[in-house]
């Protein structure tokens, strides 16, 4: 055997190793809609009218608890809501998937946990995601600060496994339009994804043993920057996972109790407030 061969061999051991099974995961949907939540401004469609709170679902957001940590999956405008309604009183990390301002708009909120806290608010995402954080919050970033603006530190991830106090996270880079990506996570035996319309093969290979899947369903229709129902499933039956979960969804799918009907055994709809343990 070579050293290169070795080397090789290791790498992609590290890369693609199963993180360990023992480790408890507790995921917490705080949202689990598209850009313009649920019920949608001025419509009046059966599913934005509809009296089952499943279907009322603010922006694509979850909580993650692990290993004594709270790392919060996107911080969108409806980030103080979800933080009051699930009660959360301690957040360690934030990661976010992209720099869409319904994964990021909701920063400015973390100020609260810098006050009560006394610390910074630490975030992880890609350097372009910062450019966008840094210029949508330019006056948390500004030399001169005003008393009481967010305390933020932008940590800069890449498409490689990092550490967030000792806990092993594995990105996975999907692609949401065009060239534009966004980044999926997996914690554990948990893979969370969403705003993807391709995920390369390679990326595939990364998922591939969690127990629990947590993947994009926008609508049944086709759209050019989001997997639709048909797609997610697709998806999902590759991966074959214990459980699956289907988030970032529309009013266009249609009613959570009459959609779930249609969708095989493993895979649910999520729905905001919904608990899953790993």
């Amino acid at each position: 055997m070579t050293f290169r061969y070795l080397a090789t061999s290791l790498f992609l051991f590290y890369l693609y190793k199963p993180i360990s099974n023992l480790t408890l995961v507790k995921l917490t949907f705080l949202g689990t809609g598209t850009s313009q939540g649920i019920p949608v401004v001025a419509c009046h469609c059966d599913v934005c009218r509809s009296d089952d709170p499943r279907d009322n679902r603010l922006r694509s957001s979850a909580i993650v608890e692990v290993a004594g940590l709270n790392i919060v999956i996107d911080c969108g405008p409806d980030f103080r809501q979800q933080m009051l309604r699930a009660n959360v009183q301690s957040i360690d990390a934030i990661l976010i998937t992209h720099a869409h301002k319904d994964h990021i708009g909701g920063l400015d909120d973390v100020r609260a946990f810098n006050y009560f806290l006394q610390r910074p608010a630490d975030v992880y995402a890609t350097r372009e995601v910062h450019s966008a954080i840094r210029k949508e919050f330019s006056y948390a970033f500004g030399k001169e600060k005003y008393p009481g603006v967010p305390v933020i530190n932008l940590h800069a991830i890449a498409n490689r496994r990092f550490e967030i106090s000792g806990q092993s996270i594995l990105p996975i880079k999907a692609i949401h339009f065009g060239d534009r990506t966004v980044f999926g996570y997996r914690i554990g035996d948990l893979t969370y994804i969403t705003d993807a319309i391709e995920i390369p093969d390679r990326e595939m290979k990364k998922i591939a043993g969690s127990r629990v899947i947590v993947i994009n369903a926008l609508r049944k229709k086709k759209h050019y920057s989001h997997f639709n129902l048909k797609e997610a499933l697709s998806i999902l039956e590759k991966l074959n996972p214990e459980q699956a979960y289907l988030t970032h969804i529309s009013d266009q799918l249609g009613k959570h109790e009459e959609v779930e009907k249609e969708l095989p055994g493993f895979v649910k709809i999520a729905y905001d407030g919904l608990i899953v343990e790993i």
